[in-house]
């Protein structure tokens, strides 16, 4: 008797399977992602709010013919799986993640349970014949019987085992292959798929292995050293991720003129770069005059917004303690390879001045900086982050590792309640300062020739409306700089 389910992926596209009552619900999966051109490793099944295990047959399932389910995405970080290891009788448990293959899982067991032997077994054929046979192992997963090599690596994962606990059944199957020949075609094969992995150095020669003085056809020889067995690691060594985006406050710093790339002064508490304020009370932004039609949504801002709105229906999960303690050691790391940063800080009266930071620099010593070039240097004031209004404490506190400053950032300097009227009135630079300012040069918007023109094959007829729209960019920069 046969039957069919539906699959409905997020963007509400149907694909109907059909199904017996031995069709595991893993292969419905890799069915349903095969018809929506999908990648099955990301994708999960929902039936009424509940994921759906994909570890067995429809028939045990409880689901009904002509069920509904949900093509979800699941998370991105592989998940913790308890694993119990069966065999002969003999139960060992551990705890491993869903993104490592079924060879891993046995290998890992070897590893922490001594004179465990499964990958590499080896029993006496014949009575009078030394020669061993290599005994492969057969990984049962609910029913479902896993043997060949190219099946001993798929994840656990692409078992349809992504959380909570599973039994892994191991039995042996005497090949055909000696034993030195099996352990040459299972090494040349994990050295093809996994080359990324080193081999351990405990690997010997499969030509060593010992001769039992009384063979006997149910001895296991234990001791058969295992030369394809690239030991795996749970923890890979993590992608340097690309550099964040820059901030708002960033880009607005950078356009509104960075200091030019000369020698920086001797002393670090001078400036590198000094601006004065805009001549004109009119943001720069608004002289800018646009038609009505470049603020207009287009099909490209529609689908965007459907992406969106498609990504955050999609469950997530919470990192654990460790995958947030991994996070915060990787940010650390980045942090201590920056060397320098560019601080941007702007004054009250619209004058701004640029200081060059080290990573021993701290928030004291660039209180000390500027009022060092302050007409009032007694007055308080306090320096402000953009965003989340951080306040840069006047401490020992390190101002990159301590405030996760990069690149070139942007600060803005208020007057504490206590600064008197005429400090407030008065220029901000004392005049040994002032006069080394310069004005901050708007950059002019490319007529053509530029990246966004060249993007595709059809640039050409799009280069008005991506001018327009890289002008639209530096205008909305411009207003959100002004107004912060």
């Amino acid at each position: 008797m046969s039957a069919h389910v539906e699959v409905v992926s997020s963007d509400l596209r149907r694909a109907k399977i059909k199904v017996t009552p031995g069709t595991y619900l893993v292969d419905v999966l890799g069915e349903a992602c095969r018809k929506l051109n999908l990648t099955s490793d990301k994708y999960e099944l929902k039936h009424k709010q509940k994921l759906v295990d994909l570890t067995g047959p429809f028939r045990t399932s409880g689901l009904s013919p002509g069920a509904k389910l949900e093509l979800v995405q699941k998370s991105k970080s592989a998940s913790v799986v308890s694993i119990a290891l069966d065999l002969n009788g003999q139960r060992y448990t551990k705890k491993l993640p869903s993104d490592m293959s079924l060879w891993q899982v046995m290998r890992q067991f070897e590893t922490a349970e001594k004179g465990l032997n499964i990958t590499g077994r080896g029993v006496p054929v014949g009575t009078n014949s030394g020669q061993l046979y290599h005994e492969a192992p057969v990984v049962n997963i609910m029913g479902r019987e896993y043997s060949a090599l190219e099946d001993l690596q798929k994840t656990l994962s692409q078992c349809g085992i992504n959380s909570g606990s599973i039994v892994l059944r191991v039995v042996f199957k005497l090949s055909e292959r000696t034993l030195f020949d099996a352990m040459q075609v299972i090494s040349q094969y994990l050295n093809d798929v996994e080359t990324e992995q080193p081999k351990p150095a405990e690997n010997g020669n499969p030509s060593s292995v010992p001769v039992p003085e009384q063979p006997k056809t149910d001895v296991f020889v234990d001791e058969t050293p295992k030369p394809e067995a690239p030991a795996p690691t749970i923890a890979e060594e993590p992608t340097p991720s690309p550099p964040p985006a820059p901030s708002t406050a960033a880009e607005a710093m950078e356009i509104d003129g960075p200091s030019p790339p000369t020698a920086g002064p001797s002393d670090p508490l001078q400036p590198t770069g000094v601006f004065s304020a805009p001549s004109s009370s009119t943001p720069a932004a608004t002289r800018i005059h646009e038609d009505d039609s470049v603020y207009e949504p287009t099909i490209a801002h529609a689908q965007l917004r459907q992406q969106q709105l498609a990504q955050r229906s999609q469950n997530t999960r919470l990192k654990s303690d460790a995958e947030l303690a991994a996070d915060a050691a990787e940010e650390a790391a980045r942090l201590a390879k920056i060397t320098k940063v560019e601080v941007k800080v702007r004054f009250p009266d619209q004058t701004s001045a640029v200081w060059t930071v080290t990573p021993d620099e701290t928030g004291a010593f660039l209180y000390h900086a500027i009022r060092g070039v302050m007409a009032h240097p007694s007055q308080p004031f306090k320096l402000i982050l953009p965003g989340p209004k951080t306040v840069i404490q006047e401490s020992d506190r390190k101002l990159i590792a301590g405030y996760r400053l990069k690149g070139r950032e942007m600060l803005h300097l208020l007057w504490e309640d206590a600064a008197t009227a005429a400090a407030r009135k008065e220029p901000f630079l004392k005049g040994s300062v002032a006069s080394k300012a310069r004005e901050v040069v708007v950059p002019e918007v490319p007529q053509g020739g530029g990246p966004e023109e060249e993007e595709g094959p059809s640039a050409a007829g799009a280069g008005p409306s991506r001018q327009k729209a890289s002008r639209r960019r530096v205008a909305w920069t411009l207003m959100l700089s002004r107004r912060s």
